[in-house]
């Protein structure tokens, strides 16, 4: 793991780094000692690990919380190379759609192929970062919606370290097998008017998930309108179950 840069600003430290071929970025608290939670978020579908709703939220859990929060781009984003065989595959899944076809499967299809590469790599996240002094060995959450729900289902299935879970905006086409291997608490978001994941299929995934302890959010609006104070139940959530 190297670090290239750092910035910080109202008691929040963010630092870039590398891990192999991974860049990411860890916030955590100013002069920050000791184990803490660290929560691992996902960005959405062409966007990064810089991504304004990605920093919004991790700021608010390090500044109100004093959790670490580690973020990274997922093959073909940010600040990783393009990747030629996502690109065509992407590519010709538009094309389909525009032609007729349930947008929904392929979406999940192709998130479950590069579910193959990112969760080895999630896995290896967390080994990296609790090495160091001011994150340690403490629980870990995952926060995924939309793209990285797609991801996460299967790298929250995988990982024990993963306490708690946020998901949502995503389907159950290629993930249910996964959920319901899932056992840890979950907060689950859905867009009623969803225009991408149909809420069948939001609503299925949420079915599957195998935890005992699981909430459903059900909000108005289409797949990029989850309302603002969703955050606040986030923090709450984690605050609850990473403590």
């Amino acid at each position: 793991m190297r670090f290239s840069s750092e910035t910080s600003s109202d008691g929040v430290r963010g630092q870039f780094f590398t891990l192999g071929e991974i860049p990411g970025v860890l916030w955590s608290p100013e002069g920050a000692a000791g184990t803490r939670p660290l929560v691992l978020m996902g960005h959405g579908g062409g966007q990064h690990k810089k991504a304004p709703g990605v920093a919004v939220r991790a700021r608010r859990f390090v500044a109100e919380c004093g959790f670490a929060v580690v973020a990274v781009d997922v093959p073909g984003h940010g600040d990783r190379p393009k990747d030629e065989e996502y690109d065509r595959i992407a590519t010709e899944n538009r094309a389909r759609a525009a032609a007729g076809e349930d947008l929904a499967p392929l979406i999940a299809g192709f998130q479950a192929l590069v579910a193959r590469q990112t969760v080895p790599e999630w896995r290896a996240v967390p080994d990296a970062v609790q090495r160091l002094e001011y994150v340690g060995a403490g629980p870990v959450g995952y926060w995924g919606v939309s793209l990285e729900c797609g991801l996460g289902v299967p790298f929250v299935a995988a990982e024990p370290r993963v306490r708690a879970a946020v998901l949502g905006l995503g389907g159950s086409a290629a993930s249910a097998e996964a959920a319901a291997r899932i056992t840890v608490p979950v907060e689950f978001l859905v867009q009623w008017d969803d225009e991408r994941v149909p809420r069948d299929q939001g609503l299925a995934l949420f079915d599957a998930l195998g935890s005992a302890e699981k909430t459903l959010h059900a909000n108005p609006g289409g797949h990029g309108e989850t309302p603002a104070f969703e955050l606040d139940s986030t923090l709450r959530f984690f605050a609850r179950h990473l403590g």
